[in-house]
């Protein structure tokens, strides 16, 4: 994943890209991304939306990922230990449930 972190901000950096955008406009981006990937999920069962617009959703899946990649670099966010912090976070907040006894 660290390869993939690195060519998203290389080609943010060629581009320059890196200059204008802010956190505000990042989490926008975010917000606008996630929300263009219900669109093929409209109107039809989550089982037709993967089979008929799987493309689509993998493009925009790669979208929201690209603009988070690109707020925790400008706010210095390691992601990784971001992920792993609320995982730790969420394992005490929700444990696995214990197997019912029969």
């Amino acid at each position: 994943m660290q390869s993939t972190i690195q060519e998203i901000l290389q080609f943010r950096k060629e581009r320059n890209w890196h200059v204008n955008q802010d956190a505000r406009s990042l989490a926008i981006s975010i917000s606008l991304e996630a929300n263009e990937l219900l669109e093929p999920f409209q109107w039809c069962t989550g089982e037709e939306a993967v089979a008929t617009h799987h493309q689509e959703i993998k493009e925009e899946i790669a979208d929201v990922l690209i603009y988070l990649v690109a707020l925790a670099d400008h706010m210095d966010i390691d992601l990784q230990e971001a992920v792993t912090e609320k995982l730790k976070i969420n394992l005490n907040k929700y444990p696995v449930p214990e197997k019912t006894k029969l």
